[in-house]
Order: C-alpha cells, then sequence, then structure tokens
C-alpha cells in the first residue's frame, strides 16, 4: 500500500520533526492519500463529520484492524491540523475547513468535546474525567478578577496559572495534577486545536515514591471468609487473576477459556490486550454462574432484548453478533437500561460500586487497618506471586505493566514482608521472653479491632 513517492513533502515534513516512526511514514502518507481520494467523493458538513466516516469506511466496508485506524486517524490529524496549517491558504483543499476554536458557551464546547472523544473511541470514564476538567478550567477562567476572556481567547498562560494553582493553593497529588495536564493538553489541541507552549514555569505538584498497600495471605484468606454470595466469586477471581476492576466488570463469555485455563483481557489500560490464568479453584463456581447467566440471557431474548453493546464499528462488520452468546457480560447488570449512544435497552456490565462496597464491608469486618481497596487485591496478586519466585518478567506480562519499572515496586513490598533483616534490637533482646508477650498484645489487639476504635 505505501510508496516513498506518496506525498514527498508531507513525508519529509513528518521526519523532519519526528513526528512518526520512520519506518511507518510511508504508511501514514498511502493514509492521508486514501483519505483525500475518499474526500473527493464525498461532501459532508464538517471536516471531523468526513474524518469520522472514513474511519467508519476502513473499518466497515474495507474491513481494516483496530491498529490500521488508528494509524489512519493518526496519519490524517497530521496532515490536516498539522502539515496544512504550515502551508499557504490557497494550497488547502476546497472542503477544508480548519477549527477556529471558536465557540459561545461553555455547552457547545462540552458538546464538542463529547463528540471529539467518541470519535477518538476513548473510554466513558476518560469522556467524564475531561468534560470535568473543562468545566472546572471555565469556572477558574469566569472567576478572574480581570474582565473574563472569550473561550477563543484561552491561551498557555492561562493553564500554566491553573495548573499552578492546583498545587500551591488546592494541593492536589501529582496524579491529579497530570490528568488535569493531560485533559486540558486534549482540550487545546483536538477541539480548539490550539497548541500549549511554555509551561515550563508551571509549578509542579511533588509526589515522592509511594508503596502500595498489600495484604498477607492470611489477611486475604480471612477476607474472603467474611464476603457473602456471589461477591466471593468477583473478589476472588480478581485476585486470582490480577485483573483491574474495570477489566473484570467487561468480561465476555468468549473471553473465558475453561480448556486452556485462560481468560483474554480485551481493551485493558492503553487499549492493551493481555491474558491471565484462570485459577483451577474457581472452574467450577464459575461454570455455574455461567449458566445462571445464560438462562438471564435467555430470558431478556424472549422478552425482546438480549442485544449486547459492542465495541466500536463491530455491530456493522457483524450484525448478528449482538444477540451471540459468546458477545454477553459474564457480571451483567441486574437491571435493563437505555444505552445513551442509540437509545436502546440493552443489559449492561454490573456496576463497580457494588463490588467495592462488598469488599469495603469485609475489611470492615475483619479488623484489617489497612486502607485495602479491591484494588489492593491486585497488588497483592502481583507481590504473592513474587513471593512464590515467579519471574518479574511474567508478573509484568500477568499485570499488563508496558514497562518493568512499573512492576518493580512490589519487590520493595516483598522485601518487607519476607526475608527482612531483623532489627538489632530484636537480637539484643532474643530469648528474654518479651517476644512472646508482645505477640500475644497483637493477637489480643485484632480481636479489639472488630469492635470499632472505641475498644482501643
Amino acid at each position: 500500500m505505501a510508496g516513498l513517492d506518496t506525498l514527498p513533502e508531507f513525508q519529509q515534513y513528518l521526519s523532519a520533526r519526528q513526528l512518526a516512526p520512520e519506518r511507518a511514514i510511508p504508511f501514514f502518507a498511502a493514509w492521508v492519500s486514501m483519505f483525500l481520494a475518499f474526500a473527493d467523493k464525498n461532501t459532508f458538513a464538517d471536516t471531523d463529520a468526513l474524518i469520522h466516516q472514513f474511519l467508519e469506511h476502513l473499518s466497515t466496508r474495507a474491513s481494516k484492524e483496530d491498529w490500521q485506524v488508528r494509524q489512519a486517524h493518526q496519519a490524517v490529524e497530521l496532515y490536516l491540523y498539522h502539515y496544512l496549517k504550515q502551508r499557504p491558504r490557497q494550497e488547502h483543499p476546497p472542503w477544508l475547513k480548519m477549527p477556529a476554536g471558536s465557540f459561545r458557551n461553555i455547552s457547545e464546547l462540552i458538546r464538542k468535546i463529547r463528540e471529539t472523544i467518541r470519535v477518538k473511541h476513548y473510554s466513558y470514564k476518560t469522556e467524564k474525567t475531561y468534560v470535568q476538567w473543562a468545566l472546572r478550567f471555565d469556572k477558574y477562567m469566569s472567576a478572574l478578577p480581570e474582565e473574563a476572556k472569550a473561550i477563543d481567547q484561552w491561551s498557555s498562560m492561562d493553564v500554566q496559572n491553573f495548573l499552578s494553582r492546583l498545587a500551591i493553593k488546592c494541593r492536589v497529588s501529582s496524579s491529579t495534577q497530570n490528568q488535569a495536564f493531560h485533559a486540558l493538553l486534549f482540550l487545546f489541541r483536538d477541539v480548539l486545536r490550539r497548541d500549549l507552549d511554555n509551561l515550563q514555569g508551571t509549578v509542579r505538584a511533588k509526589r515522592g515514591p509511594k508503596l502500595p498497600v498489600v495484604l498477607s495471605m492470611e489477611e486475604v484468606k480471612a477476607l474472603f471468609e467474611h464476603i457473602p454470595g456471589k461477591h466471593l466469586l468477583y473478589l476472588q477471581l480478581i485476585y486470582g487473576t490480577g485483573m483491574r476492576l474495570a477489566e473484570f466488570v467487561r468480561l465476555r463469555v468468549k473471553d473465558i477459556d475453561f480448556q486452556g485455563n485462560m481468560i483474554f483481557i480485551r481493551s485493558g489500560k492503553g487499549d492493551k490486550d493481555r491474558t491471565a490464568f484462570l485459577p483451577e479453584y474457581l472452574k467450577s463456581p464459575l461454570l455455574k454462574h455461567l449458566q445462571e447467566t445464560k438462562l438471564l440471557f435467555e430470558k431478556d431474548l424472549k422478552a425482546g432484548y438480549g442485544e449486547t453493546a459492542l465495541p466500536y464499528a463491530l455491530s456493522r462488520k457483524y450484525p448478528t453478533a449482538a444477540r451471540d452468546w459468546g458477545w454477553q457480560y459474564v457480571f451483567p447488570s441486574s437491571k435493563l437500561s437505555i444505552d445513551r449512544t442509540d437509545g436502546k435497552i440493552r443489559r449492561f456490565y454490573m456496576s463497580e460500586k457494588a463490588i467495592q462496597t462488598a469488599m469495603r464491608i469485609a475489611v470492615k469486618k475483619v479488623g484489617i487497618a489497612k486502607p485495602a481497596t479491591v484494588h489492593t487485591l491486585r497488588h497483592s496478586f502481583a507481590t504473592h506471586l513474587l513471593m512464590d519466585g515467579v519471574n518479574i518478567r511474567e508478573v509484568q506480562e500477568l499485570l499488563g505493566h508496558k514497562h518493568v519499572e512499573t512492576t518493580m515496586v512490589y519487590t520493595h513490598v516483598l522485601r518487607d514482608m519476607a526475608h527482612a533483616p531483623r532489627s538489632p534490637l530484636d537480637h539484643l533482646y532474643r530469648g528474654s521472653g518479651k517476644e512472646r508477650v508482645l505477640s500475644t498484645q497483637v493477637s489480643g489487639m485484632q480481636g479489639h479491632c472488630d469492635a470499632g476504635p472505641q475498644a482501643l
């Protein structure tokens, strides 16, 4: 498909500015060439609508893979909003409407943010987060003592002042400030079509190295003894596979391989796929759960429902897949609800909040003083694997970490939980009997924890 003679000036532009991998540049040019041919044969209200229809065409009629559609999207945006921006106006194609970034009010801006995010296939959680930061930034701009600026007058200095305010006055964590930065970067580059410059002077929220909260195997076992009903299966599966909660609730029937003892995790963090092993201990209860879920699915079909939501444009590519058993959620919601994208009534996956509540109640019953959440089970999974001698690279793959440095944090916890050196004070009084007395006191305190803080 690609060739060195396709849009050579565009290829030189990408190469000089290092905007794409060198070996992929001819392919970027080829995608743009396909887009220009598509644009000549079609007319739409605006450029964004044209891009969206081109990507739909690639995904459905041209049957391109998801990664190819994403690469084509990147190529077209680089061509339209970076390369052509540097060219004389007379060289622009007649149908191209360069976004002026002018919005009459914040409602128009929010609507455009939502449209842009959905074209890029970002998650709904990302959409909510970015919208919240846009609203917060607008509120900050409206409260400035000087005359309020119109949206198209927002500048990089305003963003710098806002981010510095988050760190100094609001005292947010570094992760919150980074989230705000990426949300505003998306707002300026992808919605307002303006670059953010000169952010070097931003006051950064500082964060030192933090260790994850990890439960011992005894604490995990005690925790599971206090979890009733199906929530026990849910939390055991999260601990036994190391899945994130968002990955767990989105599991589909087709992604569980009982014979191969594997679970396929689709579109995890960073839109990456990976595999996890299926614990032998959970096979029987999981099969029983699936039998009950299938009865619910068949009941929905008889009632005229039973059509699940499919990712991207798969509903057009595979028209009957939405009613196939394999595409249904393993852990469906107890209620039918209206799909916000097309208005159809569907049964989505279960609420994350229900699992978080069950975990919080169990932690309180056991009397665990650590701030343990559902995500703590993922941290515990990784640490216990390392304690069992599993190679850190394998743990990295199971967790879906991009860099092994992210996984290395568990080795610090491992050092504290196993093979830790003894304090010289313990050596000094070894055999004096005080160790036994202290151990008895700690055991007694564990019982008091169940009665609440007043007992202490």
